[in-house]
């Protein structure tokens, strides 16, 4: 591995161990059996090796969890929905210090505009794949449309998810209260659009 590859593997394990606002560049530098001209090198700060560290674990969390517990594609829509949910609730459960991190990054990218950036174009992205992974399709596939309503709903619902798993794993809701509750959802919706 070159330095930059070491930087990132050394953020990745600070991440997880001391979160995003403690990590500091000479805790990456130790971690990474590199120096601290080659975090500016590579990456121009500290934040933007940290944003670029957290989007990778967060990648290789989700692949990990998604390909352990996959979600058919030819099952029913609410199948396919409490299995997404199921992926999102044991991967917050398994490495809360990871999201812990992720919730740091998004307070982070407040003030630093660059940070911000990438974080939105990680939001972008779990829309696209939520859709893929809805129906069943490949990411080219997907219509920016659907990505912008119901890849946005899905999003809202699997951050609110992790969000409360994080908070009270005791009281989050699982995947199946989350579709008894959609289904309730889906039954007021329909009796108001029929008056």
């Amino acid at each position: 591995m070159g330095h930059r590859e070491d930087l990132l593997a050394g953020a990745k394990r600070c991440l997880l161990e001391r979160g995003y606002t403690r990590t500091t560049a000479r805790d990456i530098v130790a971690a990474s059996g590199t120096n601290l001209a080659s975090i500016g090198y590579h990456f121009g700060s500290k934040e933007a090796l940290l944003t670029q560290a957290l989007i990778e674990a967060l990648t290789e969390t989700t692949a990990e969890v998604e390909r352990a517990m996959p979600v058919p594609p030819e099952a029913p829509v609410m199948q396919r929905l409490e299995a997404t949910w199921q992926q999102v609730i044991t991967s917050s459960t398994e490495q809360p210090e990871l999201w812990r991190a992720t919730l740091e990054a998004f307070l982070v990218g407040v003030r630093h505009p660059q940070v911000m950036e990438v974080l939105k174009g990680l939001y972008e992205a779990q829309r696209q794949e939520f859709i893929a992974e809805f129906n069943g399709i490949p990411l080219t596939e997907v219509e920016q449309g659907d990505a912008d309503t119901l890849g946005s709903l899905l999003l809202a619902i699997a951050a609110g998810l992790t969000l409360q798993t994080m908070v009270d794993p005791t009281r989050a809701p699982r995947s199946a209260d989350l579709a008894v509750g959609l289904r309730k959802l889906a039954t007021a919706l329909e009796a108001d659009a029929q008056t």
